[in-house]
């Protein structure tokens, strides 16, 4: 039987055990993560916090010395490398109100969070713990998605204000968990009185909360742009995707209004009528915030050595009955573009993934479609086994953000956004969820479905984000209205809009099966470096030496290298200083390339123009002059790259940008196409194309059905191009492209 979140929270709150009639146990903050709707792999646990004793809060910090380095630019991407540390104030709740307690600081989240789990000692549970949950005492809060200044290497120029709060976390050492699928309650935690209490309370009959109607709100929401500046924007980041700039981009809308009821009461409301599994109630007095989620995503959960993302791209809204929600739920698995755009993003976490997990972990455990109050979707359930030194810590800072409310290549698009949308997001797109920092066991969630609010006296206002993922082939009318399909609940909840006012349907939650793609996992013998001087001396294995062009495949491409029993190195393209130093390049690359002796280079992909990585023109130039003769190969950008070397020009591809989609490739077998008996499909990344009119010495063996290129060669040197993504999720015969590559040897 599902919890009565309502009437358990409520006669917790009556009976002094959470909230501002609880001091005694602690202060009156309340934290809860409720799984809503059936009984699932989604929807396992609920969590009541009880009052905690302990948190952290990390404010804007004043940037106005650092923002002197940079000058506000047209430029799409400014990045930023350098360090720039944040504070985190540590409180202690003593005497009836919050006290300072430690200031750290830190370069970033796993930073921050390793120098908290060093700092208090690991305090277990007694009883018997779900592996699903806190087995010792834990962390539970939110992240917004502003703290991106500190895990992608981007400068923001709409950064928050000085001062407003980023990110806050509480030490939790009572709670009360809730099985969904048994309906049985644990009461768990070091504070005996309030343990006992809670048994006590719990063991009696508890009355069903019964939702009062809803007053009326006479608040007119106010929206940040209008469906027309909807469209425009839309419109102009399609125009960048053509240029090649970027892939897909998540662009965010925003509703704000008055609130006429407390938080708790519209959480309440929204859990009732939108239910998802990973919801999230968080109110704190003193700070004057609530946050209140339905969020259906899940950014990571991690259980001993398992962690498990499930990216969420791919919309459609539901039917009026079984029928046309079993034919809108086909239509979208059958489309192109919710497809390739889900695709891409599998490709993209599956790269997140690789930078905590050991090379080969990686799969699809499951696809589903999941079909909630309003809208289905396509997600992807992918997991790997951490690497003996990572834990959930290391785990959250490489995947902050979650791709699916970024877009890809993420870097990029994170600094696209900030330009496009001239929104501060705050917790929207942020992740809430807890952390046990000894056992690094932890669940987060995606803030999205999100309603924030904050207090203004005795007023609280609202904000509401939504959005969608932007490709070549969306439809701005429809991206539009899937904005809107979105925030629909919330708003509602909100008082801002009534049911009849819409066409839209609510349902039950409902999940369907779909089959994976491709088999990923596999037996990978080698490892991933990033530094030459931490690569084993004693190793048997080659290296092969990949150029990072900021894509976020490139460790999905170096997961391959791995497969054929040998290391891959990575080096960033875009960041030369870090190789190059006041020299010159050519000469330094020579240099680097004899202390590292690489068996094979890759010359990754990434969004733009080869010209804008001096590396990949440098080593694409030496190889074609014979420079070098280690074998070669160009992928997207660095194919590229070689071909304008060779005298190719480099064209928006007439026939349109793909991205995501897997295309047949027509070849003549030579080259690195060998062995492909059949017309291959394989993923296709890029608006860019080349085009063969003066080229010298690299010739042309694949192009697809209307003639685009999509694979050159040298005819007396391994050096290779092509135009296409071998390791992508659905690139079937991706290992074949690659075991031709490696069999090719250099001429030393």
């Amino acid at each position: 039987m599902a919890l009565d979140i309502g009437g358990v929270a409520t006669a917790l709150r009556h009976s002094g055990l959470i909230g501002n009639q609880a001091l005694q146990y602690g202060s009156p903050d309340v934290q809860i993560l409720l799984s809503g709707g059936p009984a699932s792999h989604l929807a396992q646990t609920t969590i009541i916090c009880g009052p905690s004793k302990r948190r952290i809060i990390v404010r804007q910090p004043d940037f106005s010395d650092y923002d002197r380095q940079f000058t506000k630019s047209e430029s799409k991407v400014i990045l930023d490398y350098s360090i720039k540390n944040f504070s985190a104030e540590i409180e202690e709740w003593k005497h009836g109100s919050w006290y300072h307690e430690v200031t750290l600081t830190a370069e970033n989240l796993q930073d921050l969070l390793n120098k908290v789990k060093h700092l208090y000692p690991q305090v277990s549970f007694d009883q018997n713990i779900p592996n699903n949950v806190p087995s010792n005492e834990f962390w539970v809060g939110a992240v917004s998605y502003d703290m991106v200044q500190w895990t992608q290497p981007i400068y923001l120029e709409n950064r928050p204000n000085e001062g407003k709060i980023l990110m806050v976390m509480w030490q939790i050492d009572k709670c009360i968990i809730n099985s969904i699928e048994t309906g049985q309650n644990l009461t768990i935690g070091s504070d005996e009185l309030w343990i006992n209490q809670v048994n006590d309370l719990l063991s009696k009959p508890i009355k069903q909360y019964q939702l009062n109607n809803q007053p009326v709100n006479n608040c007119i929401e106010s929206s940040n742009i209008d469906d027309s500046k909807h469209t425009e924007l839309i419109k102009k980041i399609q125009g960048s995707i053509a240029e090649g700039d970027y892939y897909q981009i998540n662009l965010g809308r925003y509703w704000s209004g008055t609130l006429v009821e407390q938080p708790f009461e519209v959480f309440l409301r929204l859990a009732n009528e939108n239910p998802a599994p990973f919801s999230v109630f968080i109110e704190s007095e003193d700070l004057n915030l609530a946050l209140i989620s339905s969020s259906p995503e899940n950014l990571l959960r991690c259980d001993s050595d398992e962690i498990v993302t499930s990216p969420i791209k791919g919309t459609t809204k539901r039917g009026s009955s079984p029928e046309e929600d079993s034919l809108l739920r086909n239509n979208m698995i059958e489309d192109e573009k919710e497809r390739s755009e889900h695709r891409m993003l599998v490709d993209l976490m599956r790269n997140d993934l690789t930078h905590v997990c050991k090379p080969g972990s990686i799969k699809i455990a499951k696809f589903d479609v999941e079909a909630y109050a309003n809208v289905q979707h396509l997600v992807s359930h992918i997991s790997g086994q951490l690497e003996d030194n990572k834990s959930g810590i290391e785990a959250l800072n490489a995947l902050f953000p979650g791709g699916s409310i970024t877009g890809c290549p993420r870097t990029v698009v994170c600094s696209v956004i900030d330009k496009i949308e001239q929104h501060k997001r705050s917790f929207w797109t942020g992740s809430a969820g807890w952390i046990d920092l000894h056992e690094g066991k932890c669940s987060w969630n995606i803030l999205i479905r999100t309603i924030e609010a904050t207090r203004n006296n005795d007023t609280w206002n609202a904000i509401i984000g939504a959005g969608g993922g932007i490709t070549i082939k969306s439809n701005a009318e429809l991206e539009v209205h899937e904005a809107k399909l979105k925030s629909f609940a919330l708003r509602k909840a909100c008082g801002w809009i009534e049911q009849q006012s819409s066409d839209i349907k609510t349902n039950k939650l409902q999940i369907t099966k779909i089959p994976p793609e491709r088999n990923l996992q596999s037996n990978a013998t080698g490892k991933i470096y990033f530094d030459a001087n931490n690569i084993e001396e004693n190793s048997k294995r080659e290296c092969v030496l990949i150029i990072d062009n900021l894509d976020s495949f490139t460790m999905n491409i170096a997961n391959s290298v791995t497969n054929f029993n040998r290391n891959a190195l990575i080096i960033n393209g875009r960041k030369q200083d870090n190789l190059v130093g006041g020299e010159q390049l050519e000469n330094v690359l020579k240099q680097y390339l004899d202390t590292v002796s690489p068996s094979h280079i890759i010359l990754g992909p990434g969004p733009g123009r080869p010209d804008e990585s001096d590396i990949t023109m440098k080593l694409a130039s030496m190889a074609l002059n014979e420079e070098i003769s280690i074998p070669i190969l160009g992928i997207c950008l660095g194919h590229q790259a070689l071909g304008l070397v060779d005298g190719y020009d480099l064209i928006k591809d007439p026939y349109g940008a793909i991205h995501g989609a897997p295309v047949p490739c027509l070849t003549d077998g030579s080259g690195l196409f060998n062995g492909l008996e059949d017309t291959g499909a394989f993923v296709r990344y890029n608006s860019l194309c080349l085009e063969s009119k003066a080229e010298k010495y690299m010739k042309v063996n694949a192009r697809d059905k209307n003639g685009s290129i999509l694979g050159i060669y040298h005819e007396s040197l391994p050096i290779y191009g092509i135009q296409f993504h071998p390791e992508s999720i659905g690139s079937a015969k991706g290992d074949l492209i690659l075991s031709n590559f490696f069999a090719a040897e250099s001429d030393a």
